[in-house]
């Protein structure tokens, strides 16, 4: 039997799991340079790559590494961006978070508002200990938004990934249960 998708809801949005027929919606924002380069990824030039992309969404899922919920505006249902967790070790209760947005909806607190639901929802329900976050240098809005969630700068993992065919450094931040407060979770 397969595991039910979890919904989250959060007073301006729906975070659901994300269908073929959001590629067209998810192609806007994973075509942007400005939106994916920050991910060392190249913008998708076609449908068939947001295809190959939620196809990553669903195995992580099943294989249980990982959750990637579709940020959706609640008044819309129309997919904006993704946030979730990726290269879960639940052995060490650890996991990654990523996440990233339509531009057009950049500045408005709609990652500050995903990230948070996202973050309680895995402290909820993985019984994690640590969540992780890499972040490129130059990526200020990055880090200020985890920075605001409670996220510590740990260091600066040096040539860390080699994506787009160069190394890169990359911040480690990181949350652990500890850093929560009672109203947090």
């Amino acid at each position: 039997m397969e595991k039910a998708f979890p919904l989250i809801e959060t007073r301006r949005l729906i975070l659901r799991k994300v269908t073929i027929e959001d590629a067209g919606d998810m192609f806007t924002y994973l075509s942007d340079t400005d939106v994916v380069k920050p991910m060392g990824l190249y913008p998708c030039q076609s449908e068939n790559e947001v295809w190959d992309e939620i196809k990553w969404y669903e195995s992580i899922f099943k294989e249980g590494t990982g959750i990637r919920w579709g940020i959706t505006l609640k008044e819309s249902g129309k997919v904006i961006g993704s946030c979730g967790y990726l290269n879960m070790v639940t052995k060490h209760h650890r996991v990654e978070i990523g996440y990233e947005l339509n531009k057009d909806h950049w500045g408005k607190g709609i990652a500050s508002e995903a990230l948070e639901a996202v973050v309680k929802y895995g402290y909820r329900h993985f019984h994690l200990e640590r969540i992780e976050v890499l972040i490129e240098p130059a990526n200020s809005p990055s880090y200020k938004l985890v920075e605001k969630q409670g996220f510590r700068r740990e260091g600066l993992l040096r040539h860390y990934e080699y994506t787009c065919g160069k190394f890169d450094d990359l911040y480690m931040y990181s949350l652990i249960k500890e850093d929560l407060n009672d109203i947090f979770l």
